[in-house]
């Protein structure tokens, strides 16, 4: 395998984070966290020693970006919150009030075909045992789906009501 070819491709399945510097391998661990971990388990997986994941870990928890959890051992974990917090801003910063309106109303109409279609206001209420095995895998992507432009919504209205606050008129 050339060189170009590695770097194009997608990393080894067991080294994910091979060639990044230890901050990033770290960093990359937690986000790839299912639970909280150890400082050990996070360090097993960024490929480095534990009083380095540590002292990232430590840095990571100051700016938001993990939680940490007192005890014996120690556990972080990702904090959601912080990534929702700048995808909201990066949504608000990227798009006008306007194209997160239209964008809001779009996935807005798309929820309530979903409701149309299943009779219930959402994709929780939906018994898939109710279809039969040819319609059960559609059902399953439909809810999915549903569900994701649920969220996408909620995060569309938050940064439009974030990009609404910021550009109206000073008061002062």
């Amino acid at each position: 395998m050339t060189d170009d070819a590695r770097r194009d491709g997608p990393p080894p399945f067991d080294r994910p984070f091979e060639g990044e510097d230890t901050k990033q391998r770290v960093y990359g661990a937690v986000l790839h966290a299912r639970e909280p971990m150890t400082a050990a388990e996070i360090a097993e997986r960024a490929d480095c020693s534990g009083e380095s994941a540590r002292t990232h870990l430590s840095f990571y928890a100051d700016l938001g970006i993990v939680i940490r959890h007192e005890g014996r051992p120690v556990r972080y974990e990702r904090n959601d919150d912080y990534f929702e917090w700048r995808r909201v801003n990066k949504l608000a910063r990227e798009n006008t009030v306007d194209e997160l309106q239209a964008r809001v109303s779009e996935l807005t109409d798309r929820i309530e075909e979903y409701r149309d279609e299943y009779g219930v206001d959402s994709p929780a209420e939906v018994d898939v045992l109710e279809f039969d095995a040819e319609r059960i895998d559609d059902a399953y992507v439909d809810l999915g789906n549903w569900a994701t432009i649920i969220e996408e919504r909620r995060l569309h209205e938050r940064a439009r009501r974030k990009a609404a606050g910021s550009t109206a008129p000073s008061h002062s």
